[in-house]
């Protein structure tokens, strides 16, 4: 019995339930003259391929609600030059319209953990995305600064409860093998709604200013059509059903995203034990803020991953692009929205890299490699606007280290990011521990948003990327100190890797630890 058995089932009686299967499966004789081999391995992979369709088409409904995070962080960054000259805002004006979105997603994500604790993950998606189209129709509609605002308040608070629940209902349902692409989806719609959002800011530039950017904004009310449609096709998360002593939903839930009826049982019983820890146990959130050593490690992983996503400067680079492009010498407004598609189309290609890989050559190395990227790309960027002028290859090196930025942002820490969160924490706390996480990256990007511009007048635009290029380099040591590989072990097993230390050094589970886990539980 090998290493990727354990991980895979977790205890030895599922160890006994696998090996027992396997030999029913090959050897013939236990099913007597009549079975029909072939017949067999038809039926299971009939199964595995439905089973595999099913997790993939809930995986993507559950993202929906992503392309508007994406698309209104696409678009807010052409359509506030639009509105600046329409509504006639000051600079200051602008940094906070567009940096409110990110401090109000906070409150969403502060009331999302207990929110999809008390009505499911699946409903809590879709009060988000409510909220949220009630407040892109009033930007849609607004007639002053005042009113814009409201709704871009109310805009926040909805990507707030979508930003968070999305990863925690993909991780929930989604087998142990494929967890980490599916849990990636909601990046890849991200980077889908931000590449939609440059495009429609192409598109409609060349429409008067007071009508321009409010089609632009409007636009952003369409998914809630394909989101209406999709809470009616995905089940709630059979982990979230089992907390509510819902035992016989969660497996039938569990029959459709897993390959067979012994694979269902082993995973409700891995969930019925984790749920059941903690039943005399303090709430959750006197757990949060006075945790075990053990979950403090999580803490410490999952909220600073969270916020260096974010204090690295993503969003100065997605929201200001515009800015940046005009800052290295740009100046027509339609080549400086052209070079900002070619940011989001790099931005949403690199996030395929990810998806494929993260799965195979695990997390932390793609944290590697993007965050190491990311510092080079930074530090360029700041050489391009400091020292090379307006020039030729000043403007090449510009829209080369964005693109760069952008492509290795896409390929680790974007996606990882919420992988990471999604799966650590153990699922007595795991909405909520997440939301806190969510609450650190709201914060950050809001932080980033609505400083950029002031900063950056203050120390030049390639001063201030030459602030986030230190902060990467600093991301790169986080990431060696805190952060395990999480590849290829299950949500309830995960729980092992930050134990004794086991997060903070980065170690790998082994078989002893494994069977010591069992044995104390």
């Amino acid at each position: 019995m090998g290493l990727g058995d354990v991980q895979e089932n977790g205890n030895p009686e599922s160890m006994g339930l696998t090996k027992s299967k396997y030999r029913r499966m090959n050897d013939d004789s236990d099913f007597g003259d009549d079975y029909d081999a072939s017949d067999h391995h038809h039926q299971l992979e009939t199964r595995r391929n439905s089973t595999r369709k099913y997790v993939f088409a809930c995986s993507v409904f559950a993202s929906l609600n992503n392309v508007l995070l994406g698309y209104d962080v696409g678009v807010m960054s052409g359509a506030v030059l639009f509105i600046q000259e329409d509504l006639k805002i000051t600079e200051v004006q602008t940094e906070i319209l567009i940096g409110i979105l990110s401090v109000m997603s906070l409150l969403g994500s502060l009331g999302g953990g207990r929110t999809s604790d008390a009505i499911g993950r699946k409903w809590t998606m879709a009060f988000a995305a409510v909220i949220f189209q009630a407040g892109a129709a009033i930007m849609t509609l607004a007639p002053s600064f005042q009113v814009l605002m409201i709704g871009r308040i109310l805009a926040g608070i909805g990507i707030g409860f979508g930003v968070m629940i999305a990863p925690v209902y993909i991780a929930e349902i989604s087998p142990t093998i494929s967890r980490g692409s599916l849990t990636s989806f909601p990046e890849i719609f991200i980077n889908l709604g931000i590449l939609l959002g440059y495009v429609s800011n192409y598109a409609f530039s060349g429409l008067p200013a007071h009508t321009s950017w409010r089609i632009m904004l409007a636009v952003g009310i369409l998914p809630s059509l394909f989101i209406g449609f999709a809470l009616c096709v995905i089940p709630e998360s059979p982990r979230w059903l089992v907390m509510q002593n819902r035992v016989d939903e969660a497996r039938l839930v569990l029959s459709k995203t897993n390959e067979s009826e012994t694979e269902v049982e082993e995973r409700l019983a891995e969930i019925q034990l984790a749920a059941g820890l903690g039943d005399n146990e303090k709430p959750v959130w006197r757990e949060l803020l006075n945790p075990s050593p053990a979950l403090f490690r999580m803490l410490i992983t999952g909220f600073g991953i969270q916020c260096f996503q974010q204090i690295t400067g993503i969003d100065a680079t997605v929201y200001y692009s515009p800015e940046i492009f005009k800052s290295a010498g740009i100046s027509n407004k339609s080549k400086l929205l052209a070079a900002t598609v070619a940011v989001g189309v790099t931005k949403t290609a690199f996030i395929l890299i990810a998806i494929l890989l993260i799965d195979k050559v695990g997390r932390k190395p793609l944290l590697y490699v993007s965050t190491i990227g990311m510092t080079i790309c930074l530090f360029s960027l700041g050489v391009a606007l400091s020292f090379l002028g307006e020039g030729t290859v000043g403007i090449a090196l510009a829209i080369l280290s964005v693109c760069g930025n952008v492509a290795f942002f896409s390929v680790g820490i974007g996606p990882v990011c919420w992988v990471l969160t999604s799966e650590i924490f153990p699922l007595r706390v795991r909405a909520q521990a997440s939301a806190l996480g969510a609450v650190g990256n709201r914060v950050c990007s809001g932080f980033v948003a609505m400083s950029f511009l002031s900063v950056s007048r203050a120390i030049t635009v390639g001063g201030t990327f030459f602030i986030f290029s230190a902060i990467s380099a600093v991301s790169v040591v986080f990431v060696y100190k805190c952060v395990p590989e999480t590849k290829g072990k299950s949500l309830e097993q995960i729980e092992l890797l930050f134990q004794n230390d086991y997060g903070l050094q980065g170690s790998e589970v082994q078989l002893g630890d494994v069977e010591h886990l069992v044995q104390k539980n």
